[in-house]
């Protein structure tokens, strides 16, 4: 049992939390005014709570052979849930990640410390005045977990963030994103006609609830210039606890429908969601 004393601090962009899981020895929950950002179980990094970070941890599974070591790019920190993850899954990794709230990172880096060696480095900085200063052809994967509270942000949803994240990947390489929505699907739908226009291929992993209108919730954006491998994807997604959907190919086109690619001019950040969309237990 996790005896640990909860840790409250105000942090540049809100008030996170810090709450141990009576449950799991060593593993903490943090919120952000009171929406839940990450968790982390310290003594078993390869275990991912949250179910869209099990399905991006799917996608981090089978973008290269097993154990293969990566260069990544993670814009959006929390607790380092997923950096924790493919230093285990893949040592010798080398990962950036950029975080614009530093007090965040001074409060993780404080009560739940990334082990030395691991290849995580950590930037305060804005993700996307650090993606447009990053070398090009530098990663093979990027992924975007941008929440400012429970939204993304305006400037990471437009076209020319886009020509940035396929400037900064390398040719064969990946861009994953968290992103959230419901039906009428204003927000996702435009969001893939604006990866459409910069990657060849798509595919979105979803909840069929979530993808039928029935609720609000987390989609994961998967885009590259090569094919995707999405048997394996659809078989480990179909495998848990709360199944998801792959869709691709041209299902999602004609889910994608008559969106158009977001302008800076005209970009807005993800929907607010209901009440308890994100809630704790």
């Amino acid at each position: 049992m996790n005896d640990s004393i909860p840790v409250t601090r105000a942090v540049d962009h809100g008030t996170a939390k810090l709450m141990p899981d009576v449950d799991r020895e060593r593993a903490w929950l943090l919120t952000v005014d009171g929406a839940p950002q990450s968790y982390v179980d310290l003594e078993e990094p390869t275990h991912l709570e949250f179910e869209y970070a099990r399905r991006l941890g799917h996608v981090l599974d089978t973008v290269a052979e097993e154990g293969r070591a990566l260069d990544v790019l993670h814009l959006g920190g929390g607790a380092l849930t997923l950096p924790r993850y493919l230093a285990a899954t893949r040592p010798g990794s080398r990962q950036d990640v950029v975080e614009a709230d530093r007090g965040l990172l001074d409060l993780v880096g404080r009560h739940l410390p990334v082990p030395p060696g691991t290849g995580i480095t950590l930037h305060a900085a804005d993700a996307r005045a650090w993606l447009e200063t990053a070398p090009a052809a530098s990663v093979d994967v990027l992924v975007a977990d941008v929440f400012g509270g429970s939204r993304v942000p305006a400037h990471l949803t437009t076209l020319s963030y886009a020509r940035e994240a396929v400037r900064v990947l390398r040719a064969d390489g990946v861009y994953l994103a968290n992103l959230a929505d419901a039906a009428p699907f204003d927000f996702l739908r435009s969001q893939l006609a604006t990866f459409a226009e910069v990657f060849t291929q798509l595919a979105v992993i979803a909840e069929p609830a979530v993808l039928r209108g029935r609720r609000f919730g987390n989609a994961v954006l998967v885009a590259a210039h090569r094919p995707l491998d999405v048997p394996p994807l659809a078989r480990r997604t179909a495998s848990d606890a709360f199944p998801a959907r792959v869709e691709h190919g041209p299902a999602l086109r004609e889910f994608i429908g008559d969106a158009r690619p977001v302008g800076d001019e005209d970009a807005v950040p993800s929907p607010v969601p209901p009440d308890g969309a994100f809630g704790i237990g």
